[in-house]
């Protein structure tokens, strides 16, 4: 999805993370997803480290509180609930760890599946709970 920029903001400027993917900490350029078992590259536009699966939007609890910094013990395999997005216009992904209930978000990358993103986008509308009179006050 492509990024807005409102002329007023500025947009911060990522850090490059020296995150070792490999076996062993060894440095690797691929990592396999939790989810879908798919072999992921770590190279992802729009973002300087891959936090999630650009296929099925699956993700790993191993960040604490900065992203990259791979401090979490869970480990756990997390979902995308949802998406959300920054005053600026950009995407982000609600995950939550299927192990401890944690939830994060993770921005969205260049080459992430555009269909998993509309389907995440346009759930609460397919939610049968919710009243579409509600949406359409919103």
């Amino acid at each position: 999805m492509p990024r807005r920029s409102n002329s007023g903001q500025r947009r911060r400027a990522q850090r490059p993370k020296g995150v070792l993917h490999g076996p062993g900490g060894a440095s690797g350029d691929t990592f396999r997803c939790a989810g879908c078992r798919l072999e992921v590259p770590l190279a992802a536009p729009g973002t300087a480290h891959r936090n999630h699966c650009p296929h099925c939007l699956a993700s790993r609890h191993v960040d604490r509180k900065i992203p990259g910094d791979r401090a979490a013990d869970c480990g756990g395999r997390m979902r995308a609930l949802c998406l959300t997005t920054r005053p600026d216009g950009e995407w982000l992904l609600v995950h939550q760890c299927l192990a401890c209930g944690e939830l994060s978000t993770n921005r969205t990358a260049g080459d992430d599946n555009a269909r998993a993103l509309v389907r995440l986008a346009v759930r609460p509308l397919a939610d049968t709970r919710m009243p579409v009179r509600a949406l359409i006050g919103l």
